[in-house]
């Protein structure tokens, strides 16, 4: 954005400091305008027809930008992919163990990833670990809900598990 000496308009319509329009000015009256007021000439719009210009202090605008964007910024919520790995002879124990850890991960409003990846002779019956994914979905579906079903790719399953959605 430019300001003050570093605009070469010959003539820019001038907003006031309050919003008032001041007119079709030429840059020297402008920039006298400005300087008479303690105040900076930005250039806020150069592609209209005479260039836009406003009398403003640039330097508070720029501050209030700027913590505008770091506030925006602190209250975003990133979400993340959290990777939990499971087993197709997982015993009732471990998956309860598991399934709480992903009760934290899904309540700080992340996603949840399963996986399972079958070994040897578990390829030949992979509906074992597709009953393995269901029983612990069963115990997390009062918080949880399937974003991507249990699905076969080689020798993995994955599903993939989000908070619930409030309505």
């Amino acid at each position: 954005m430019y300001t003050n000496y570093d605009i070469r308009e010959p003539q820019v319509r001038l907003i006031g400091s309050d919003g008032q329009q001041l007119g079709i000015k030429t840059i020297q009256e402008a920039q006298r305008i400005a300087d008479d007021k303690n105040l900076d000439l930005v250039l806020i719009n150069p592609t209209a027809t005479p260039p836009v210009c406003k009398i403003m202090d640039y330097k508070k605008y720029r501050f209030e930008l700027l913590k505008k964007e770091k506030d925006e910024k602190k209250n975003r919520k990133v979400v993340e992919l959290k990777d939990i790995w499971l087993s197709a002879t997982i015993d009732v124990g471990d998956l309860e163990t598991k399934s709480k850890q992903a009760r934290k991960f899904i309540a700080d409003g992340n996603k949840v990833r399963l996986s399972i990846r079958m070994k040897g002779r578990q390829q030949i019956h992979p509906e074992i670990s597709m009953g393995v994914m269901n029983e612990f979905f069963t115990l997390v579906n009062d918080i949880a809900q399937i974003e991507k079903s249990p699905l076969q790719d080689g020798r993995n399953i994955t599903m993939v598990i989000v908070p619930l959605t409030k309505k």
